[in-house]
């Protein structure tokens, strides 16, 4: 027995011989494939196949062999026959340790070549008969109950080897096969194709309109079509250029004569008009020693002032931007300046108020500033932001022009000598002229920088002339008359309290003690102007709504001429009023009008010495409250 083997042995060898390198043993692998490295000795390739097997479970006793190593051979098949299960079980033990030693670099690049050549060799050789085979084929269960070797293996018949879990794939598959050919689903799905390739669109119910080739479109007249009625062409009209007026075209420079816009130059009507403001007497100077009358007494001539329909007309066309008062102490004589250009003269004396009222157009656009000369109550000044500056004549009813400067928009001015022959001029671009009257022609004598981006309005000290104050966007400026530079003057004080865009910024009328300004913070400001020292202190703050939208004339805070402690400004409360503060904040008085004051009183001037108030609105119309 022991010969026989030893005879198949050698045979065996003879033939090939297998060289099988160690592995590494990874625990947590559960399959390990092996990759034999082959030596070819009588020029004939051997196959090998390798199952894999588990590991994790493995025994040495639980090896179990397959049924037959070699195929295709009688002498290997003879030889194999008679070897015993007990000799391959030793084997395998030999080659498959529990714990494989780590094989080296070297070693693995070895094996990976060599599995290359032996697929190559098995390519080219597994069509040849004489080729032999060596099969080894190991199956191992992981059990933990020991089984016996014959018991546990596999039926290989039907699988050649396969892992239950492999059989068990299979079967499922299978199944699954058989389970869905059992449906039929493909022949469904062919029928369905059919029937939507059957299915047509529904045909919309709509018929879209044919369009005629010949027919006649949408009725046209023949003014657009270009015919006659006779249905003959008409020949094109040349193209002629359009000439864009002007909307506010500079009147010619020079004197322009008083010609009034409601009335007939030529009327004798007119003409008495004309002495009556040529002939209204001198207004006596004015006392700054006087004392100011007490509040009592100031609030009981208040009082006494009333407004009637006769009190109220319309003096201009559109919104009232100035209004002054005549300081004649016999006749009220208003005047007022439009957005327009125009300046509104109103006598209301004179009966009935209709004939009392003339227009003139001395500017082209709005007259911002207006006074009468305190030297002659006879000559009216006006100032427009289209850069001119006139002076009206009533004398010799004509309106003669000071100040011209067609480059540049004027905003406010004032008089810097009593007798009215100098003026300070304030420009929408933040410059400032000096102009002397008694100087011929139109220019100023000097054009000053200043500091500010835009001024609104420009007021002179009273008593300290050589000052005065300019209202900025959001700074209030004083300057020295005598100090000013052609290039960016700088001013001696600075009030930078406000927060919003200002309005106005005037000194108190006699003494020139008080400054009072009006901002869109919806804030009147009083400070204490007494002493210009680098520094003028806030006395009080008033709260008042200036915010009087787009449509309206903006808020200013003026001074009443003859009590200097009350400013007088409009409201926009209901209903409708003008109203008179304290400079210490106190409320003094309303003046409410009923159904004569329906509207917002925006611009308001007071009569030096009578108690006659001139409020206009935004529509042209003059309100008067008087004794």
């Amino acid at each position: 027995m022991s010969g026989s083997r030893a005879e198949a042995e050698e045979k065996v060898g003879s033939r090939q011989r297998l060289q099988v390198n160690e592995y590494k043993e990874n625990q947590n692998i559960a399959c390990v494939s092996l990759r034999p490295v082959q030596t070819t000795v009588l020029g004939k390739t051997a196959k090998v196949y390798l199952v894999p097997f588990s590991l994790s479970n493995y025994k040495p006793d639980q090896l179990k062999c397959p049924k037959s190593l070699l195929d295709k051979n009688s002498n290997n098949e003879v030889a194999c026959k008679k070897c015993k299960k007990a000799e391959i079980k030793k084997t395998c033990r030999r080659i498959l340790t529990p714990k494989m030693e780590a094989t080296s670099s070297k070693a693995e690049s070895t094996l990976q070549k060599s599995s290359l050549d032996v697929h190559a060799e098995s390519n080219k050789w597994q069509y040849k008969s004489t080729s032999d085979t060596v099969i080894l084929s190991a199956d191992t269960e992981s059990s933990q109950d020991g089984d016996s070797d014959e018991g546990t293996t596999p039926g290989m018949d039907d699988f050649s080897g396969l892992s239950p879990y492999e059989k068990k794939r299979l079967k499922n598959i299978s199944e699954n096969a058989n389970f869905f050919a059992s449906l039929q689903l493909s022949e469904s799905a062919a029928r369905l194709r059919e029937m939507i390739k059957k299915r047509q669109p529904p045909e919309s119910k709509r018929k879209k309109p044919k369009k005629k080739e010949n027919g006649t479109g949408c009725r046209r007249s023949m003014r657009l079509l270009k015919v006659d009625p006779s249905g003959v062409s008409l020949p094109a009209t040349p193209t002629q250029p359009v000439l864009v007026a002007d909307e506010n075209p500079l009147l010619p420079p020079g004197p322009l004569e008083m010609t009034s816009e409601n009335r007939d130059d030529n009327s004798e009507l007119f003409k008495g008009f004309l002495q009556t403001w040529a002939e209204v007497s001198k207004t006596r100077s004015k006392n700054t020693e006087k004392e100011l009358s007490s509040i009592k007494s100031y609030k009981a001539n208040l009082n006494g002032m009333i407004i009637s329909e006769d009190t109220v007309y319309k003096v201009t066309k559109g919104p009232i931007f100035s209004v002054a008062l005549h300081p004649s102490e016999i006749r009220t004589l208003v005047a007022a300046g439009a957005r327009s250009g125009q300046v509104g003269l109103w006598d209301l004396t004179h009966q009935p108020k209709e004939d009392g009222v003339y227009i003139f157009q001395p500017h082209s656009q709005p007259v911002s500033c207006l006074y009468f000369s305190p030297a002659n109550p006879a000559h009216l000044l006006s100032l427009s932001y289209d850069g001119t500056l006139r002076c009206g004549d009533f004398s010799r009813a004509v309106f003669e022009e000071v100040y011209r400067d067609e480059g540049s928009s004027f905003s406010s001015f004032d008089f810097l000598a009593e007798d009215a022959s100098t003026l300070i001029v304030g420009h929408w671009d933040g410059s400032m002229s000096l102009v002397d009257r008694r100087t011929p022609g139109t220019s100023c004598e000097k054009l000053i920088n200043s500091s500010l981006s835009k001024i609104r309005t420009v007021h002179v000290h009273p008593v300290h002339r050589q000052y005065f104050i300019t209202a900025g966007l959001r700074d209030i400026h004083i300057y020295d008359a005598r100090c000013l530079k052609p290039s960016r003057s700088q001013p001696l004080i600075s009030l930078t309290e406000h927060t919003k865009s200002i309005a106005s910024a005037y000194f108190s009328p006699l003494t020139g003690n008080r400054v009072v300004t009006t901002c869109a913070d919806c804030k009147l400001r009083i400070f204490d102007s007494s002493c210009i020292s680098s520094k003028i202190p806030l006395l009080t703050t008033i709260r008042h709504n200036t915010i009087t939208g787009r449509w309206l004339t903006r808020f200013q805070a003026v001074w009443d001429p003859k009590q200097e402690d009350c400013i007088i400004v409009g409201s926009m409360a209901h209903p409708r009023r003008v109203e008179i503060f304290h400079e210490r904040g106190k409320w003094v008085h309303s003046f409410l009008g009923g159904e004569c004051l329906a509207s917002v009183c925006s611009i308001n001037a007071m009569h030096p010495t009578r108690y006659i108030l001139a409020g206009g609105n935004s529509s042209g119309r003059i309100h008067v409250f008087m004794n």
